[in-house]
């Protein structure tokens, strides 16, 4: 796990670019990211007294993935329990150390389900850059991790901001099956193959008709692509560890996938936010 400790204020250069973002539509159906604007550019509106934002990365490598090369994928992150629950354990109990130490100690604890711009606050605890696949990058071990955020009310000493390191590469632009990131750093959500397979809640498109890379949750591709990336090494975190059975799934056995077979592969499993007529509607979309 990694730290890095920001000041507590308004994100000046991030509200004209999510402003912008989310003026051109780019956030399809998530509506949710159009909500609390100013709470997201600012945590001292969502945190009370706030004064620094502590970042933290969870890495979720994994030692090995999917075997059959020709079976629907599902995003590295999701091979094991739901990250919310696994990091929001930890965060407290980073907290209980703080109060320990230092004293009663007022903040809250978010995880990717609160108006918190995760990567802008990595970035800008010099955790790592923002690339142009608008991941958080770092030059040790990539991008395969996770970012969650101690708000707290307390001064600190504050980490500085890490240069960017993508040069002049566009692997990750090349890359993407869907073309989706229109710019560099600028990622159209609307046209993620994540978006499509876990946050749509309609039928996918035909316009994207075979262009899914095989992807049935999530997609890792401009992960994948990305130099900085063969720097990954594998979590220690038992907990995001996939279910065997995951892992030897044949391309038929995801195609005849049954709720039972569903309910146990993926229990306690982010996977389950598409739920079993979602997954199947993804794995469909695939066939066609």
């Amino acid at each position: 796990m990694s730290c890095g400790i920001s000041k507590a204020g308004f994100l000046e250069e991030e509200a004209p670019r999510l402003e912008n973002w989310l003026n051109q539509n780019m956030n399809g159906q998530m509506s949710y990211m159009q909500n609390h604007f100013d709470k997201r550019l600012d945590p001292t509106k969502l945190v009370e007294g706030s004064k620094s934002v502590i970042s933290l990365l969870l890495n979720y490598y994994p030692e090995e993935q999917q075997k059959d090369l020709n079976a629907p994928k599902i995003s590295k992150y999701a091979y094991g329990q739901d990250y919310h629950h696994i990091i929001k354990g930890k965060l407290r109990q980073l907290q209980e150390f703080i109060t320990e130490n230092i004293g009663e100690v007022d903040g809250r604890a978010f995880v990717d389900s609160a108006p918190v711009l995760d990567k802008a606050w990595a970035a800008k605890s010099g955790l790592g850059w923002i690339g142009k696949n608008s991941n958080l990058i770092t030059q040790k071990v990539g991008s395969f991790y996770f970012i969650a955020e101690l708000i707290i009310d307390l001064d600190l000493n504050y980490d500085t901001p890490v240069t960017d390191h993508c040069g002049t590469c566009t692997a990750c632009i090349d890359a993407c099956p869907t073309q989706a990131i229109v710019d560099p750093y600028v990622v159209d959500g609307s046209k993620c193959i994540s978006y499509f397979t876990i946050e749509l809640k309609d039928e996918i498109p035909n316009d994207f008709k075979g262009q899914f890379d095989n992807w049935m949750f999530g997609c890792d591709v401009c992960q994948d692509v990305c130099p900085w990336n063969r720097f990954s090494k594998p979590h220690n975190e038992p907990l995001f560890n996939p279910k065997p059975e995951l892992l030897s799934m044949s391309k038929k056995d995801w195609q005849e996938i049954t709720q039972e077979v569903f309910s146990k592969v993926f229990q306690k499993s982010a996977v389950k936010r598409t739920k079993f007529s979602g997954l199947q509607r993804n794995i469909r979309f695939l066939k066609k």
